[in-house]
């Protein structure tokens, strides 16, 4: 995302920040402090530092030994506040409930943050669990159809700001390739919904749609729906369902709101 105008980076705060979404990306892998070093480009003193004041805090935590780092309950706090006071999730979570209540898949609802999706609320199905939460979590908006379903809103550089350098592939299914993946885009424009085909989760097909209460849209709710269990006449229930969803959650929210909420 380009800086504010007339706004000057300040370089400790902006290192902080690279430390914090470096540790949370790791999940649950704890990191010496050789590895945040190399991985940050940051010399091993003041990380040395700057990790002992964020343990202080909270904000990181260490091992017994002092020597493996991660993610500490502080960052838990403040992502929590985030779904708090979010104006959309009050409007989107019994939509999901009953989405899930209907046909029994699990489903999504995500915000387009830089090139990523990060995931604000799941609804699990009965008949595939979750080892974890996906709640909090990003992934690259290329390889989701909750991403895609919100790239597909936009082309140009505004798209550019959207996207890495280079896409990389999760899974042999992944669409790496950036002309493959316009194509698939103006696809997705054009039905009016998005589909990830094992691109980021083998044995999956997950199905988007974009949430039109801003413009471009920048929320959206998806469907994931192991390949085993579905079929053309699935295929549609589930993509009827979610459209449905869409316009009904769209239809609520006033011009008003949307002015008026941080997103």
């Amino acid at each position: 995302m380009s800086e504010p105008a007339g706004v000057r980076e300040v370089k400790s705060a902006a290192r902080t920040v690279e430390l914090l979404e470096h540790l949370a990306a790791r999940q649950n892998r704890p990191a010496r402090l050789r590895e945040l070093s190399e991985a940050l480009g940051v010399p091993r003193s003041s990380l040395h530092a700057l990790l002992r004041t964020l343990a202080k805090h909270g904000w990181v935590r260490a091992d017994s030994t002092g020597t493996l780092y991660g993610i500490g309950i502080r960052a838990l706090l403040a992502g929590t506040s985030y779904l708090d006071t979010d104006p959309y999730l009050p409007l989107v979570l019994p939509v999901l409930d009953e989405l899930r209540e209907q046909l029994d898949e699990t489903f999504h609802f995500g915000r387009l943050d830089g090139p990523d999706v990060v995931y604000l609320a799941t609804r699990e199905s009965s008949q595939y669990l979750r080892p974890y939460s996906r709640v909090g979590r990003r992934l690259p908006a290329y390889s989701t159809s909750l991403g895609k379903s919100l790239l597909s809103a936009r082309t140009g550089s505004e798209l550019d700001e959207h996207l890495p350098a280079s896409l990389e592939a999760l899974t042999p299914h992944t669409i790496a390739d950036r002309s493959a993946l316009e194509k698939d885009l103006e696809e997705t424009r054009q039905r009016g919904y998005a589909v990830d085909n094992q691109e980021n989760s083998l044995g999956l097909k997950c199905f988007a749609v974009p949430l039109r209460y801003a413009e471009p849209a920048v929320d959206a709710i998806s469907a994931s729906v192991p390949i085993a269990r579905l079929n053309p006449q699935r295929e549609a229930e589930v993509i009827q369902a979610l459209r449905n969803a869409g316009d009904r959650i769209s239809r609520v929210v006033t011009p008003v709101s949307v002015n008026n909420a941080w997103v």
